[in-house]
């Protein structure tokens, strides 16, 4: 699974995409294990109500089930105006 990150959640990382193997059934579940990984990954999601996700290019929740996901992304929320 391809997995993104934007804006000050890739600065966190070091990374802006990255190709993993997981077994998470949900995003909630792939946050867990990226947390897992080490420092960097705990501390880009510490405060998951400033993080928005999209599974395959929409936007979801964290309940969502990953079964045939090909891509995640985890960004800031965005604003306009």
């Amino acid at each position: 699974m391809r997995v993104m990150y934007f804006a000050w959640l890739r600065e966190r990382v070091g990374l802006g995409a990255e190709e993993i193997e997981t077994g998470a059934a949900t995003v909630a579940d792939l946050v867990e294990e990226l947390r897992a990984r080490e420092p960097r990954y705990a501390a880009a999601f510490a405060d998951m109500r400033a993080v928005r996700v999209a599974v395959d290019q929409e936007t979801t929740d964290l309940a969502a089930p990953l079964a045939g996901a090909r891509e995640v992304a985890f960004f800031p929320p965005v604003t306009g105006g």
